[in-house]
């Protein structure tokens, strides 16, 4: 069933309005919060509805809610689990830091669901995207952890996997992730994923 965007635009809104606002959790307040929400996010939605697109698949975006709740699951303990990694290299007396700029090709290609990955990994301490690729459909990340590569993209391809699905990409979870490209100082090399081999290029 296909509906107008902006109206579900503006519920969205007017949800975060209740979370930004911390209310207390009673019906009442709730239910307030909700309806002072819907009184500003409604006209902000109809305002700039012309910049998403006029129509939405709730079907679609129903059944993609799960992998939604995955994608944030995952991310929330790669976030907490970075936090921990990088305070302890900071923390310890030999600073255990070795930058590392890898090329990730990615197999999403709609711009929502790369910029959401390329934001994904920003956020995450200990790794930053530097820039996209389109001829490849690649990004270039930076990383502490250099002497672990893999460990770079691991969760980078976890994340791809449910993106594909909550954003119905044409690739499947099931396709193997592409090389990634290790560049860096004096060396440049590829890692397969398939047998985890490395070649040097120099």
């Amino acid at each position: 069933m296909k509906v107008r965007t902006w109206p579900v635009i503006g519920v969205i809104f007017a949800t975060l309005w209740v979370f930004v606002r911390g209310m207390s959790l009673t019906p009442t307040n709730l239910v307030g919060g909700f309806l002072a929400g819907l009184v500003v996010g409604l006209p902000v939605a109809f305002i700039f509805r012309r910049l998403y697109s006029k129509r939405l698949d709730l079907g679609r975006g129903i059944r993609a809610l799960p992998y939604a709740g995955l994608y944030l699951g995952s991310f929330g303990w790669e976030l907490l689990r970075a936090n921990i990694d990088v305070s302890y290299r900071v923390l310890s007396p030999g600073m255990p830091i070795e930058p590392e700029v890898i090329l990730v090709p990615l197999r999403v290609e709609s711009d929502v669901a790369i910029t959401v990955i390329a934001n994904s990994i920003t956020i995450t301490p200990g790794t930053v995207t530097l820039d996209y690729d389109e001829s490849t459909n690649a990004l270039y990340v930076h990383g502490v952890n250099g002497r672990d590569p893999e460990a770079i993209a691991d969760p980078i391809h976890t994340w791809e996997d449910y993106a594909l699905e909550l954003f119905d990409e044409d690739a499947s979870p099931s396709d193997p992730p592409p090389e990634i490209v290790v560049s860096g100082g004096t060396r440049e090399s590829t890692t397969d994923h398939r047998d985890g081999g490395v070649d040097d290029d120099c």
